[in-house]
């Protein structure tokens, strides 16, 4: 780790928290920009459902890493690691501060520490795909919960797709999935701050966002997603994401309009938990609980005064 070059920002926390407003007003007054570790904001066309920040709200600084794949995309926490860090040393070599935000610890993880991801095995992930879509997701869960109850405990039980991958690493490597994650290993000088939002406050905070994301046309972003392949994707990592998977279920008549807003603001409080814990658990995060501009300044000056690993 250099320290004649720019500090990497890491802004974390449960998702409503108010992260995305505070990378903006950080990366305006350390003269960087904003890189995306939100895992589903990555995927092209989820703007509403992923309270993606419009061009306005960005407040012109330069975002990186949204809208990079189609959603029938697997998403590959390997291949995110791969372009977060070269749009890092991008901006650390011009002399730009780089500020990553988002909820998705396993993305920030990647991004930011030694953390190496074990490659596949066609075979057993056939084998465990065909499992998943016999048995469901809970049945699955189970067994990683007495394999590996840390990983269990991090990735939601309807979260297939991880569930796969973390039973997968388990088989191939012969050690629990939470063991290819190693202790907190920085790659660069980072400073994490978490946006610390008390849970009453919060889940009403989830409740207003997912009413906005109604009015502002969720519904209709996901119809014009199906017809681009929402429903069609390899694994359909983009289609289990909150709020869509709850939206193709109304449209599949599942259920009414308003359950499925119901269980989005349900299952949005349960990750949201999730969430939280992932990031209580990381020593090296600053938690902040200012909010509004109080919270800007007390985070420019915690990163211009952190002492970091």
């Amino acid at each position: 780790m250099s320290s004649n070059l720019p500090r990497v920002i890491a802004v974390v926390g449960p998702t409503a928290a108010g992260k995305s407003d505070l990378a903006v007003a950080l990366a305006r007054r350390l003269g960087g920009e904003v890189i995306n570790a939100d895992s589903m904001q990555l995927y092209r066309g989820m703007d509403i459902g992923t309270a993606k920040l419009t061009e306005e709200e960005r407040q012109g600084v330069p975002h990186h890493l949204l809208d990079i794949w189609d959603v029938t995309e697997t998403a590959s926490v390997a291949e995110y690691q791969r372009l977060a860090r070269q749009e890092i040393d991008r901006l650390r070599a011009t002399g730009r501060t780089p500020v990553l935000v988002g909820g998705s610890g396993l993305y920030v993880r990647g991004a930011i520490d030694a953390l190496e991801f074990p490659g596949t095995d066609p075979d057993v992930r056939a084998r465990l795909e065909a499992e998943l879509a016999e048995c469901g997701s809970g049945a699955l869960h189970s067994r990683l919960a007495g394999l590996d109850p840390e990983a269990a405990g991090a990735i939601l039980p309807s979260n297939g797709r991880r569930v796969v991958r973390a039973l997968e690493v388990i088989e191939i490597t012969g050690r629990p999935f939470t063991a290819t994650m190693p202790g907190h290993s920085a790659v660069y000088d980072a400073v994490q701050i978490g946006v610390d939002v008390p849970r009453p406050e919060l889940d009403r905070r989830i409740a207003s966002r997912v009413d906005r994301m109604w009015q502002a046309g969720l519904v209709d972003e996901v119809r014009g997603l199906v017809r681009l392949g929402l429903r069609r994707g390899r694994s359909r990592t983009a289609s289990r994401a909150l709020g869509y998977q709850q939206v193709l279920a109304h449209l599949a008549g599942e259920c009414d309009e308003e359950g499925a807003r119901t269980e989005t603001v349900r299952a949005t409080k349960r990750f949201a938990r999730r969430q939280d814990s992932w990031f209580r658990r990381d020593p090296r995060v600053h938690w902040l609980s200012a909010r509004g501009e109080a919270l800007h300044e007390r985070a420019l000056d915690l990163v211009e005064h952190a002492v970091t690993a």
